[in-house]
């Protein structure tokens, strides 16, 4: 029995609840830094809240792989996981913007670390079944347009997510101030809305998408080993990992510090480079006037984030294309290298509207990011096991973000002396390194269920 081929709409279908992960995502990152500093945290601190999130990563992943490959319900076998996930995460997408109102000084600091913390570990139990959902379903030869359709609708939602607080201010007169200096009222709502569109399309995703049952599953694939349940197993399968993944590996690595980098230090970094806002040693406004002035600099920040995902959307449709002539590897060492030209070109630019060309770059990357690792790794995986080792690959992605989460804030006091634009001119290093290593990765295809 053969895999059967998928047509367009069962394929948008299939990945339409990456669009609501994603819009959550974007706020997450667009935000969660100057929330945290609006608790108290300072600049050198950031990157060690933010470990939360590669840290609930590397646990939750992996487990939630491992059981999914073994899970049968009336939802199926991967809709559980993501529905579930997506519960928990609208929750902390209503709480985590609320939590100075709530709470105060570090009380409100710490709730409001923890609740990133929740975030976090929801959009994993989300996010890992989705990728293993695209591979069970599509044969080898439409798994580069099945990620590049879950990347475009990434983008989609990345764009909105990022952009929605911007949008709220500017176009329906929504404050960025709130109470008593807070969080901003288009913070909030944005949260909200965010929550609502998540919940909403992971429904549909579930609605609109079979998966195959077990007996079809093993009739294409091959009957599964009986393995012992556990832990146990899972750190078996990471010692036994296909090759092309421990080589993919050392691309993650570079890959996922350059990103980490971004994501935590492209608000204070802009705030004091490009905008030239005044701040202290510890990273915060000076004053009313500069509070307000990196109010609208986060603002912008978010309006960046939100073009470069623009740009991955769009690039995501020309991957298949790209991938045609030269390759995956190559398409995505080309992708990686106009992000850390992007990422290094930050530290030249003083207007803040020039800081769109470099957003091109960093799109380009960040959807061959999304796609191209996954479609070169699935053809190694065998079938039975791609829950647990698309949960395994995820180490690669988080153990990176913790290395930066420890060393990245005492490296920006430091080392750079409280400015973070080096941080960003760093990230872009490990970008282009990245892009280097992924051209001596090796594919494998078509791994069967070992009898």
């Amino acid at each position: 029995m053969e895999m059967k081929k998928l047509g367009f709409w069962d394929i948008w279908n299939m990945s339409f609840g990456f669009l609501g992960i994603q819009m959550g995502f974007a706020l997450q990152n667009g935000n969660a830094s100057r929330i945290l500093q609006e608790y108290g945290a300072d600049v050198h601190e950031l990157s060690w809240f933010w470990l939360v999130a590669p840290l609930t990563g590397m646990i939750v992943q992996p487990i939630i792989g491992y059981y999914s490959d073994r899970t049968w319900n009336r939802l199926g076998r991967r809709k559980p996981y993501f529905l579930a996930g997506t519960l928990i995460c609208c929750l902390a997408l209503i709480l985590l913007p609320n939590s100075g109102a709530w709470f105060t000084a570090k009380s409100a600091l710490m709730i409001g670390a923890g609740v990133l913390m929740l975030m976090d570990a929801s959009i994993n139990v989300a996010m890992e079944p989705f990728r293993a959902l695209v591979a069970d379903n599509l044969p080898d030869h439409q798994r580069t347009y099945g990620f590049t359709i879950q990347t475009f609708l990434i983008g989609i939602g990345a764009v909105v997510g990022s952009w929605l607080p911007w949008m709220l201010t500017n176009w329906f007169g929504v404050s960025n101030e709130g109470a008593n200096g807070g969080i901003g009222d288009n913070i909030i709502y944005s949260f909200y809305i965010g929550a609502l569109v998540f919940i909403t399309t992971i429904l549909i995703t579930i609605w609109k998408t079979r998966e195959y049952p077990p007996q079809e599953y093993e009739a294409i694939h091959g009957k599964m080993e009986e393995e012992k349940l556990g832990f146990g197993q899972i750190v078996k399968d990471f010692v036994n990992m296909p090759s092309t993944m421990r080589q993919l590996g050392l691309v993650q690595f570079f890959t996922w510090f350059a990103l980490f980098t971004m994501w935590v230090f492209t608000t204070p970094a802009l705030v004091e480079h490009v905008f030239q806002i005044p701040v202290d040693a510890d990273g915060h406004p000076m004053g009313a006037a500069a509070e307000q002035a990196a109010k609208d600099a986060g603002d912008w920040v978010g309006i960046l984030f939100g073009i470069y995902n623009g740009v991955s959307a769009i690039y995501a449709l020309m991957l298949p294309s790209i991938a045609a002539k030269l390759g995956r590897k190559g398409t995505h060492a080309f992708s990686l290298l106009a992000g850390g030209v992007g990422l290094i070109s930050i530290f030249f630019i003083h207007d803040k509207n020039m800081l769109i060309v470099p957003m091109i770059g960093i799109g380009m990357a960040w959807a061959s990011i999304l796609a191209m690792p996954y479609a070169i790794l699935a053809g190694s995986i065998p079938a039975g096991k791609m829950g647990v080792y698309m949960g395994i690959f995820n180490f690669f992605i988080t153990l990176p973000q913790i290395v930066n989460g420890i060393f990245g804030g005492p490296m920006v006091k430091y080392l750079f002396e409280g400015r973070a634009i080096y941080a960003i001119v760093l990230g872009g290093i490990f970008m282009l390194c990245a892009a280097l290593v992924v051209v001596f990765v090796k594919e494998q295809n078509n791994i069967r269920i070992k009898h």
